[in-house]
């Protein structure tokens, strides 16, 4: 997801109805049991997330201390036809059973809308740092302040953890993902025919680059390739999906909510177009030590990912993807009072990739 400075927040009384709720869920048998007041992140049109810490007495005596991420699933904001935050968090609960793949601590999920207003999830909050999407992390942030060995370091931790997420092979998880009202036979048909009701849903909400997005959809699904590769797909694969701790290993994966299965370039051609997004569309360079495209191709290669085809279809996918996503946010963003020009500029932007890489799609010699 593109986030942005707004900051998710819940409804009034929900700190006083979370202090009587939860005390049986997260401390059973537990006593004095205390929350914090609230915090929120810099950013959320996919749901609403909090932070705080819970205190309470063991029955052994001890003092227990936790810090919380609550995330509540929106329905004032949607940016997908089908939101469902429950399902975010069982997909995270699977995962954290496969090696090599970081996810937070499910702690509880809750599908009874009644307690808050909408179904939520708690986790465990990871203690790390994430690269930020606004600003971009190619020009400010802490990124900008680490040594070249330690980007280095960064960019291949993280493609590490995409290529072990690419070689998951827990069948139940599958079949879980797969559990959708798609009807392909194979992943990559089952992914555009959801992508086919999710443009039918977005196309009123088009307001920038229509006739491109029409032109592109076109492409993408009349020059699909064969592959029957049917893995897990992260859905929103990327480094600002990541927290990294000091060592530049990689503490956490986050945002799940679009998770399915399908071919693996599904995640790279996501991964490398969102890095051009954030990079080079916005007219800035890469760092030393980050990765350009060709270079995370090298790298996904030689950690064991495997590439079938030509990875422009699915940059073409992604950014067809992400100017839905950020159409629908700009109508959002307007509605909510930021200038209409400002709130077009995100859409303006990825709608100018979907442009060329139509044109490098249909040009010899393209990766």
């Amino acid at each position: 997801m593109v986030y942005t400075p707004t900051r998710g927040e819940l409804g009034g009384g929900a700190r006083e109805i979370l202090d009587s709720w939860l005390p049986e869920r997260v401390a059973p048998g537990g006593t004095g049991f205390e929350i914090s007041d609230f915090s929120a992140p810099d950013a959320g049109y996919s749901g609403k997330t909090v932070f705080f810490t819970a205190n309470w007495t063991d029955t052994t005596g001890t003092r227990q201390e936790v810090d919380l991420v609550l995330r509540m699933q929106a329905s004032d904001h949607q940016l997908f036809t089908e939101p469902d935050a429950p399902r975010q968090a069982e997909i995270m609960q699977r995962l954290g059973r496969s090696a090599g793949i970081a996810v937070p601590q499910i702690v509880w999920i809750e599908h009874d809308d009644s307690i808050l207003g909408a179904p939520f999830y708690l986790m465990r909050r990871v203690t790390g740092r994430t690269p930020s999407d606004v600003p971009s992390w190619h020009k400010r942030g802490w990124t900008t302040e680490l040594s070249t060995s330690e980007r280095e370091l960064l960019c291949d931790n993280a493609i590490k953890s995409l290529v072990a997420i690419h070689q998951v092979d827990d069948r139940e998880l599958l079949n879980f993902l797969r559990a959708d009202p798609a009807t392909g036979t194979t992943g990559l048909a089952r992914y555009l025919d959801n992508l086919r009701r999710w443009y039918e849903w977005a196309r009123e909400d088009l307001v920038v680059g229509a006739d491109v997005l029409e032109r592109a959809f076109d492409v993408i699904m009349t020059e699909a390739p064969a592959t029957d590769r049917d893995g897990v797909v992260w859905g929103d694969a990327r480094v600002g999906n990541m927290s990294f701790a000091d060592d530049m290993s990689v503490a956490a994966l986050f945002d799940w909510e679009t998770a399915t299965t399908g071919p693996p370039e599904i995640d790279l051609g996501w991964w490398l177009m969102f890095e051009e997004f954030l990079c080079e569309a916005l007219g800035f360079a890469r760092m030393p030590g980050v990765l350009d495209t060709d270079g995370t191709i090298d790298r996904y290669l030689e950690f064991g990912g495997r590439i079938d085809g030509d990875i422009t279809y699915y940059k073409l996918v992604a950014a067809f993807v992400l100017s839905l996503i950020n159409n629908r946010l700009a109508v959002l963003l307007a509605r909510d009072g930021l200038d209409v020009d400002v709130a077009h500029s995100y859409p303006k932007t990825v709608v100018a990739l979907v442009e060329r890489y139509l044109s490098e799609l249909h040009t010899e010699g393209t990766r």
